[in-house]
């Protein structure tokens, strides 16, 4: 993703260790002067300010501007039927539980780094989702298979593009692997991933796993933003 936070603090589970996943990169990364720091809080306190997502969602009572971005995407791909029951990975703030709750979803389950205050409805805990503990007991929690797997997972960046990029794609991975693993068949899955990336094995996997997989980009997301979704449906089993 051009890959600018949504927020001072962006959700984020750590990404996988081991291999390039490691976080450690070849050669040198710059590292931000305090002056260069400031600069760019000001710009993106500037962006928030003026933003007509961020002022929505405060006027009406979504947790982040994130939120819009599910309602378009349901919106088109008609999701979020009444009943089904949702597994949110990376859910803080908790913008995309809201929107599942408000849309229908008659349970959610979520997971993320950061803590999340509580939302009726939904169960979410603080914890890290590469944690091979974990998705057992997301799906212990949802006490059945899913009907959808949303991953709106992101992690704190470091400016080096190509490390960043390799964190990325292994959540983008881990994700994909855990949908495939749990869903319902029939159901959806959802996921953050970034124009240019090297999305092209996990599409793969998704194509011959799902009936049906599309790239969309939400009017919500923002102009200078690599960021898409894909949206895989029809799940085979």
């Amino acid at each position: 993703m051009s890959n600018e936070p949504e927020e001072p603090r962006r959700k984020m589970v750590k990404p996988p260790t081991g291999g390039n996943l490691s976080g450690r990169a070849k050669g040198h990364t710059a590292v931000k002067t305090a002056k260069q720091r400031t600069q760019s809080s000001a710009k993106w306190l500037e962006r928030q300010l003026n933003d007509p997502f961020v002022q929505r969602a405060k006027a009406e009572g979504w947790r982040s501007r994130a939120a819009f971005k599910l309602e378009e995407i349901d919106d088109r791909f008609h999701i979020l039927k009444r009943g089904v029951r949702v597994i949110d990975l990376g859910c803080a703030p908790g913008g995309w539980v809201q929107m599942a709750k408000s849309r229908g979803a008659a349970h959610v389950v979520g997971v993320d780094l950061l803590p999340v205050d509580p939302i009726p409805g939904a169960e979410m805990i603080e914890a890290d989702f590469t944690d091979p503990a974990i998705g057992p007991r997301l799906m212990e929690m949802m006490g059945g298979k899913p009907d959808v797997v949303l991953s709106d997972l992101a992690h704190n960046t470091v400016g080096h593009r190509q490390t960043d990029h390799l964190k990325i794609m292994g959540l983008l991975e881990l994700a994909g692997d855990f949908a495939c693993d749990n869903l319902k068949p029939g159901g959806t899955f959802i996921a953050k991933a970034f124009q240019g990336g090297e999305t092209e094995h996990l599409l793969l996997k998704l194509k011959l796993a799902f009936n049906d997989v599309k790239h969309f980009k939400p009017k919500s997301s923002r102009a200078d933003s690599s960021e898409i979704y894909i949206v895989a449906q029809g799940f085979k089993g």
